[in-house]
């Protein structure tokens, strides 16, 4: 029974994210927000919500090794398993502003997580500098959008009843889907004799970056590099400045010292990322199975880790 709540845990938090995305994107248009702004914003942090519900619902029920083993288990998997599938099923053009600033930045915000967590915790402080942060990159994004005329495709429009109708709707399913990811994740791991680090890193990890894979594999397959690398990439962002910063900020996190050793990971990754799409401005296909056998090595390591 617990793997199929699970399973619907998972559901309710990505559809309630697209009744949340939707809503609040068509409540902006009505307000005749540019698009372009609503999809730097909205839609981004949209797209990290079943992320931030399974951190902040963990590290608020007292189960932090799930929290922040979400978040990097989940930049993880964006950057080797998105990025690389997308890559070996096309090689993936680099987008010249992803390359000199969202990679850049993915590896900075990388290193800061690092940081905060050698004390073996990340305070309200720091929870709160993270939130800064985000701030901080949201404007860079916009600054960047308006200034480079980006088109707008205009927004889907709603009518406000149904448009408040799907925002709170959304954000229901995706605090009840959060609560039920983490009970059944917890139960799992008690039943298996897997620790809560482990299921945070892969299960939960896995399951919330499941609308990033598939939004990635679509847009490559059109030819779209731009969604395919930047969905993966601004994520991760998302998921230190944005998730790790509110669930911190709500509650300290104990960070377990295995999670020290994968966040190390996580700025290695970021590095040879960055380099695979540095190198003659793409990610190539050689590049993205090297990628995922990276994260299948990984992934055989924390469970031998584990079992140990």
């Amino acid at each position: 029974m617990m793997y199929l709540l699970l399973i619907v845990g998972f559901v309710l938090l990505i559809k309630g994210a697209d009744f949340f995305v939707d809503g609040a994107s068509s409540v902006a248009g009505i307000l005749k927000v540019p698009s372009v702004i609503v999809g730097l914003t909205i839609v981004s942090i949209g797209t990290s919500c079943p992320e931030a519900a399974v951190s902040i619902t963990a590290g608020l029920s007292g189960s932090a090794d799930i929290s922040l083993g979400n978040v990097i288990g989940s930049n993880l998997f964006n950057l080797l398993m998105v990025i690389g599938i997308c890559a070996a099923i096309k090689a993936v053009p680099s987008p010249k502003d992803i390359l000199r600033r969202d990679m850049l930045w993915n590896i900075a915000v990388s290193v800061l997580m690092l940081v905060f967590m050698i004390g073996l915790k990340v305070s309200r402080l720091e929870g709160i500098i993270l939130l800064l942060g985000i701030a901080s990159y949201i404007f860079v994004l916009v600054r960047s959008a308006l200034k480079s005329g980006a088109e707008d495709e205009g927004l889907k429009i709603l009518s406000i009843p149904l448009s408040i109708i799907y925002i709170i709707g959304g954000i229901a399913a995706i605090i009840f889907g959060g609560d039920l990811v983490v009970d059944n994740a917890s139960k799992i791991a008690e039943a298996f004799g897997m620790s809560k680090t482990l299921v945070g890193l892969t299960i939960v990890a896995i399951g919330t970056s499941l609308p990033e894979l598939v939004t990635s594999i679509v847009a490559a397959r059109k030819g779209n590099s731009g969604i395919a690398i930047g969905n993966a990439v601004g994520s991760s962002i998302f998921n230190i400045l944005f998730i790790l910063g509110i669930a911190s900020t709500l509650a300290p996190i104990t960070v377990d010292k295995d999670l020290i050793i994968d966040a190390a990971i996580l700025i290695a990754v970021s590095v040879i990322t960055f380099i695979f799409a540095k190198t003659k401005e793409e990610t190539n296909r050689a590049e993205g199975i090297i990628m995922v056998l990276i994260y299948c090595a990984y992934t055989a390591y924390i469970i031998a880790r584990c079992y140990a």
